[in-house]
């Protein structure tokens, strides 16, 4: 079987059928590529000892698992971006689930771009071709699960590969024919929704939860009694007073204290403090300084509000943040540069610094276009035209976004990714720069 790169990008931001069509057949030969873009216009309180009781786990907390929705963070791109074969196709479908008439647009596009693609292939790759949508098929046609937003396929018949993922997340639509997975949508994703914590307190309450891909899980919770209003004839006001702030004091600290202990925070992203009144921030000030400096922000809602909602404004935050982070690593990467210090860029320096091992983040621009080539063999490749055969090993080639050939060999090789929305001086230097180890 001969070598085959064929990628479809699908662009639209509505659920109707794309509006326009733009195709670019680099070569007709079995190892090119294939474009085609579609755009669209698109409180009683009384006081006792003990006065709290510790963060203690849900008995009934459940992980996210085959069978639930999955949080992006638990799919294993490193290992996915192992997979490669030059003589056999690699399937990867992103559609839209979230709901019936979503899923009903999803499946009439993916068909028609499948009877499309079929056309297009060499007849020796088509059976192969076939059996790969036959394998993905009950995955494109099963209803939509509780929460389910986005659903990811990625399949090989000939190497009886099936991996599928339904996430409350939500991405463009896209259909690609490779020689291996599709990664770089699943990469953004997880560059925008790493996991985090959300701690949602009052003076007497306090509930910690982990948000995975927008799935929100109870982790912990602690609570105190406090003292109400005393009735006449009872204490003095500043003697209640006094008690009543001493305990809530001493029931932040104890939270504070088991926040700093708890190894679930060392994988996510940062914290956030939501509530009603100042126990969040009085917390903040409570908390030791490792844990303070990755509180991401302060909501002010009540304890009341509806976890959805939680959700939503506590991600608005995260992803908030994490645009900071982005803008902060590509102003290192400029200082860097301008520096002479550890830094590399351009399309061929930063592959050899990748190959190396040398670097430590690679900064990219979301949805940049460096056309390039790609051996189908040996995987080198480059920005430019595309040469008929590969001058290292004589394989054939493939017209490729060399930017995602970068991606790939990050995950290979263990470097931190980090896409940034916009930025003038990345885009100067042709959208991608390395932050070097050494």
């Amino acid at each position: 079987m001969g070598s085959l790169r064929v990628h479809w990008y699908i662009i639209y931001s509505s659920s109707t059928l794309p509006a326009a069509i733009f195709w670019n057949m680099f070569n007709s030969s079995y190892s090119s590529r294939i474009f085609i873009y579609l755009f669209q216009k698109r409180t009683a309180f009384f006081y006792h000892h003990p006065p709290y009781v510790l963060m203690q786990p849900k008995p009934e907390f459940t992980s996210i698992s085959p069978g639930n929705l999955v949080a992006v963070t638990e799919i294993d791109l490193g290992a996915l971006s192992e997979i490669y074969d030059e003589m056999e196709i690699y399937l990867s479908i992103y559609m839209k689930s979230a709901s019936t008439s979503d899923l009903d647009a999803s499946r009439s596009f993916i068909a028609s771009r499948f009877r499309a693609m079929e056309k297009s292939l060499p007849p020796e790759l088509r059976e192969s071709f076939r059996s790969t949508v036959s394998l993905a098929q009950e995955a494109t046609d099963s209803p939509s699960w509780k929460g389910e937003r986005l659903r990811v396929i990625l399949a090989s018949s000939p190497e009886s590969f099936l991996h599928v993922y339904r996430m409350g997340l939500e991405a463009e639509p896209l259909v690609v024919l490779d020689t291996s997975p599709f990664l770089l949508p699943l990469a953004r994703l997880r560059d925008d929704y790493l996991d985090w914590g959300l701690l949602l307190l009052d003076s007497q309450e306090a509930k910690l939860f982990v948000i995975r891909s927008r799935i929100m899980e109870e982790m912990s919770r602690s609570s105190i009694d406090l003292m109400n209003k005393h009735k006449k004839g009872g204490w003095s006001q500043m003697r209640f007073d006094r008690l009543r702030k001493g305990a809530i004091k001493s029931f932040l600290t104890q939270v504070a204290e088991d926040l700093a202990n708890l190894d679930n925070l060392q994988g996510m992203r940062g914290l956030v403090l939501a509530g009603p009144g100042e126990a969040k921030s009085q917390l903040k000030e409570l908390l030791p300084p490792q844990v303070r400096d990755r509180v991401l922000g302060l909501l002010d809602v009540p304890m009341g509000t509806v976890p959805s909602e939680l959700v939503k404004m506590g991600d608005q935050v995260a992803l908030d943040y994490e645009r900071s982070v982005s803008k902060k690593r590509a102003e290192e990467l400029k200082s860097n540069v301008l520096k002479g210090q550890l830094s590399s860029y351009g399309i061929d320096p930063v592959r050899d610094a990748l190959t190396h091992g040398r670097v430590n983040t690679l900064v990219m621009l979301s949805d940049y276009v460096v056309p390039g080539w790609i051996c189908e063999k040996c995987q080198h490749f480059q920005e430019g035209a595309r040469p008929e055969v590969c001058p290292q090993c004589g394989g054939r080639t493939s017209q490729v976004n060399v930017l995602e050939e970068l991606y790939e060999l990050a995950q290979r090789t263990g470097a931190e990714v980090e896409f940034v929305e916009e930025d003038e001086f990345l885009q100067s230097i042709g959208g991608v720069g390395a932050i070097l180890r050494y």
